[in-house]
């Protein structure tokens, strides 16, 4: 071995140091044969038996060096694995094609193996598979749970190409295997501290009362104040039940903060407390009912109450009776499923129209957009605003990209009329290049942008009037000058209707502009039958006295016969799902503005005894439209959120896109299976 190894590096220089000193030694003998011949031979003698002995010493400890070596890496070797084999981590080596090479006793000990097993790492633990090994990436991480213990498994890939281009044994070609290191990392305390830390984030919420006013004046005076006694303990008792601070800000108005657990927990519960305010009567007429707005996982306390803030908001504007939980990147929806309660009093549409009056006489051109495919509610709405901006001698303009068969009876009618000019109708385009700093956007009937005839208005005009009946979602107008939205309203009409009564005293509407408003209505409330209220007979009432006639406008609206035909082919082909849902498919080929059919025929077939609820499908445009009605007892609003729509109790929609009438009607037949087993509905 001596004779075929050879030190280097540091050691070697120290094992030669002396034999470089004998070259220093010869030099200094020759320097001293020139000052004394007598004194260099003895320096001779001297040097060379210091050569002879530095040579020996260096052949005889060179060997021993090298078997010290090889001794102390043998047993370096065997240290290594001993610490390895009693490491406390649980440690496997694996193939590259995940069977086990080597293991450890922590690894054997937690895993119930043997030593020496030749097991694939699946069979061990299940939840590793191939596709858990490094393939591309050199590393890898997973977390499993065994014995109620939480694991982070590491795996990381280590080449034996250095191994085998050392080997002797094996010949290498293009050689690239490598084996897996794979550890294993107990997290259980970790992770369980992070769930409890995570658990006891402060949740804000804010807890309004919607109905206060109108639930004490349906009682004895003497009464009212045993009834608020009665509301203010429900409410603490069931809060206390989940460890929440209840503090009352005003006679109904509650801030309440507990933490993040015990709101999942009333979440899992669905907000239980919605449904059991509702049980305190004490001769009261109409139930007291709830909006909950909750703030969660902010990066502060204030930003908690922003959030529960504009929950609150949100609640209100969807017509109360629901909570709404907001975190930083997600908003959920529980309860809503009583009809919001219209108020008598008309105050509210009184400064909205004295504040929409400011904004039009400061505005020098009005424009009005409804929603996409426009409906007679969203072009009577939009006539409304209309003569409210003429009366103050504004231009206006009312964005209309097509023309639907729903409206062109009305849209033709204005045109053929003569007092209106060309210019009354813009497509989105016309739209923004008539947009300068002066001008003002009202939209009508709808209160999400994507929704518009032309959201691009929304960012170019600085002032923006939001005039809408439907409850609000996620998504929203958030920058509107004036928003006005009332969801116990029937329709936009109704509430351009009563506007148009409180914005001016020279307001005059011309029979026609009467009709357009008043077929709004009609249209909305299915006649009159559903969501219709007091103020809605009140603001009818002062359409015919401005001259809308009932007669002029059913004609209006009466279909032709291939539509009549269609919406009744629609109504044949329906089926009854858990039998109480109709789900209908239509296919608008052929039609004129089919989704008005797919809207008509859902309003028929609920005059079907025993139906709960009505689904139309309607494929139009590459789109798959859901018309989706209801009497009372289902809110179709939140069935079709579920599916990116939106709407009212009792009236709702929504569009799919990417996917057959079939494959629509299998994902609302799923939702609603799934919504009925969480009790959403």
């Amino acid at each position: 071995m001596s004779r075929n190894v050879g030190l280097k590096g540091q050691i070697r220089a120290y094992v030669l140091w002396p034999l470089f000193f004998s070259i220093l030694l010869i030099i200094f003998n020759i320097f001293v044969y020139f000052i004394d011949r007598r004194a260099g031979f003895a320096t001779t003698v001297f040097a060379v038996v210091y050569i002879g002995v530095a040579l020996f010493l260096y052949l005889k400890n060179r060997s021993l060096i090298l078997n010290e070596m090889v001794s102390f890496a043998t047993k370096y070797g065997q240290v290594q694995r001993q610490l390895l084999r009693e490491l406390e981590i649980p440690y496997a080596l694996l193939d590259d094609t995940g069977k086990i090479v080597w293991t450890n006793e922590t690894f054997e000990h937690t895993m119930k193996v043997k030593r020496n097993t030749r097991k694939s790492i699946s069979s061990v633990i299940p939840a590793i598979t191939k596709n858990h090994l490094p393939g591309i990436e050199n590393e890898t991480e997973t977390m499993i749970t065994h014995e109620d213990c939480e694991y982070r498994v590491s795996m990381k890939k280590v080449s034996m190409l250095s191994i085998v281009s050392d080997s002797e044994i094996i010949e290498s070609f293009d050689y690239n295997s490598y084996i897996i290191a794979l550890f294993m990392f107990d997290e259980t305390k970790v992770n369980k501290l992070q769930t409890e830390i995570d658990e006891q984030k402060l949740a804000v919420a804010l807890i309004y009362i919607d109905n206060f006013d109108e639930a004490l004046s349906s009682i004895e005076e003497v009464r009212r104040s045993l009834l608020v006694a009665l509301i203010d303990r429900k409410i603490n008792k069931y809060l206390s039940a989940y460890d929440g601070l209840v503090k009352k800000l005003e006679k109904d108005k509650y801030l309440v903060l507990l933490t993040k657990k015990h709101l999942m927990s009333l979440c899992e519960n669905r907000f239980a407390l919605l449904e059991d305010v509702k049980t305190v009567n004490i001769g009261n007429e109409m139930s007291v009912t709830l909006s909950i707005g909750v703030g969660l996982e902010a990066e502060s306390y204030l930003k908690n109450y922003e959030y529960a803030r504009t929950c609150i908001d949100l609640a209100l504007g969807r017509g109360g009776d629901q909570a709404v939980v907001k975190t930083e990147d997600n908003i959920t929806y529980y309860g809503g499923k009583s009809q919001a309660s219209g108020k008598n009093t008309r105050v509210k549409a009184r400064v909205k129209a004295h504040a929409l009056r400011e904004i039009i006489e400061g505005a020098d051109k009005v424009i009005v957009m409804g929603h996409k495919i426009p409906d007679v509610d969203a072009f009577g709405s939009a006539v409304g605003v209309y003569r409210a901006a003429k009366s103050f001698g504004k231009k206006v303009h009312i964005v209309v990209n097509e023309v639907t068969t729903s409206i062109r009876p009305l849209y033709e009618a204005m045109m053929k009329s003569g007092d209106y000019g060309e210019d009354l109708i813009f497509n989105s385009m016309q739209a923004l290049d008539a947009v300068d700093q002066h001008t003002a956007l009202v939209v009508v009937d709808v209160n999400r942008p994507s929704r518009t005839e032309c959201a691009d208005l929304i960012s170019r005009c600085k002032t923006i009037v939001v005039l809408d009946h439907h409850r609000q979602g996620n998504e929203r107008i958030d920058n509107a000058t004036l928003s006005y939205i009332e969801p116990y309203a029937s329709s936009a009409s109704e509430m351009v209707a009563e506007i148009l009564q409180y914005i001016g005293d020279n307001i005059k509407l011309k029979s026609l502009e009467a009709d357009c408003l008043y077929s709004g209505m009609m249209v909305d409330t299915n006649n009159f039958m559903t969501k219709a209220g007091v103020r809605t007979f009140e603001a009818a009432a002062y359409l015919r006295r401005n001259g809308a006639d009932v007669t002029r406008v059913r004609k209006l609206f009466r279909p032709d016969m291939d539509a009549y035909k269609a919406r009744n082919d629609a109504v044949r082909n329906v089926e009854v799902f858990k039998d109480v849902y109709a789900i209908s498919l239509f296919d608008g080929s052929g039609i004129d503005s089919p989704t008005v059919i797919g809207a008509q025929a859902a309003n028929e077939l609920l005059n079907i005894n025993g139906i709960r609820a009505s689904f139309v499908l309607t494929d139009y445009q590459d789109q798959i439209y859901i018309s989706a009605r209801s009497i009372d007892d289902v809110n179709v609003q939140i069935i079709m959120e579920r599916l990116g729509g939106g709407g009212h109790l009792n009236v709702a929609g929504a569009q799919l896109q990417d996917m057959s009438l079939e494959d629509a009607r299998d994902l609302l037949m799923k939702t609603l299976e799934n919504m009925q087993k969480e009790g959403a509905i």
